[in-house]
């Protein structure tokens, strides 16, 4: 069997100068408030991948918390990442999963997205909800959930989840300040030392994330109906016990309001 230059490699000198000699890296993501350093590549038989790099303690910590969450869910919507390759002398790892065209629904391509045939929303808000109950089913809960891990694929029309680098093993109890995340999708409860972390913080997270991927963010845009609306108000009640028990009673609940 011919060894694959990803995905059959353990370790490297140096991740970068790796890639650009077994393929064309056609995209560098570097700034980024993660502490990784991201690389579009395109191997010579046409096959793009992605490969994410850490560059700081931290960041390997999150990368580190990724692999065992990708070793646990499995789901179209997710993607994957089916190998991690070593750097040598530095005790980092670099991610490596399949490309994935499309654009962040963070930033413009989210006014674009909301302006898509009713039906085609319904179905990305469909596809987020069903990918988490395999999460729920592996014992997972949602940290970090927000518009920029929604990539859509315009062409394609179908949504795809990344970046869930945070997501862990529930219940816990947050031995921090806050967890990571934007706040617009935040439960009360990820803001304070000593809170229970659970589903039902899962459920609120996805209940912000229907909200906005059906109003564009603007409250007077909303796009579905009356009842549609009551479900995620109760997802996303302050007090988590008002919630849906977890994904599969709140996905029953929307998909009987839809």
């Amino acid at each position: 069997m011919t060894s694959h230059p990803l995905l059959s490699v353990a370790e490297v000198p140096a991740v970068e100068p790796y890639l650009r000699t077994v393929g064309e890296v056609f995209r560098v993501f570097r700034e980024q408030d993660s502490g990784c350093v991201s690389c579009g590549v395109q191997l010579p038989d046409g096959e793009r991948w992605f490969v994410k790099e850490a560059t700081t303690a931290a960041a390997q910590t999150s990368l580190d918390r990724a692999w065992a969450f990708h070793q646990a869910v499995r789901h179209p919507a997710i993607v994957p990442q089916p190998h991690r390759i070593a750097v040598a002398d530095s005790g980092r790892t670099a991610a490596v999963m399949p490309w994935r065209h499309g654009e962040s629904l963070y930033g413009p391509a989210r006014a674009r997205f909301h302006a898509l045939p009713l039906a085609s929303v319904l179905r990305a808000v469909d596809r987020v909800l069903d990918a988490h109950l395999a999460v729920e089913a592996a014992g997972m809960v949602a940290v970090d959930l927000y518009d920029g891990a929604f990539l859509y694929d315009f062409g394609g029309d179908l949504l795809h989840l990344i970046d869930l680098d945070e997501y862990r093993p529930g219940p816990f109890v947050l031995d921090a300040d806050r967890l990571p995340g934007s706040a617009r999708f935040m439960a009360p409860e990820e803001w304070y030392r000593g809170s229970v972390i659970d589903i039902r913080t899962t459920v609120y997270a996805l209940g912000r994330s229907a909200r906005l991927l059906l109003d564009g963010g603007e409250r007077r845009a909303w796009r579905g109906t009356a009842g549609q609306l009551a479900v995620l108000e109760r997802a996303t009640r302050t007090d988590p016990a008002e919630r849906f028990a977890g994904v599969r009673e709140f996905m029953e609940a929307w998909r009987a309001a839809v």
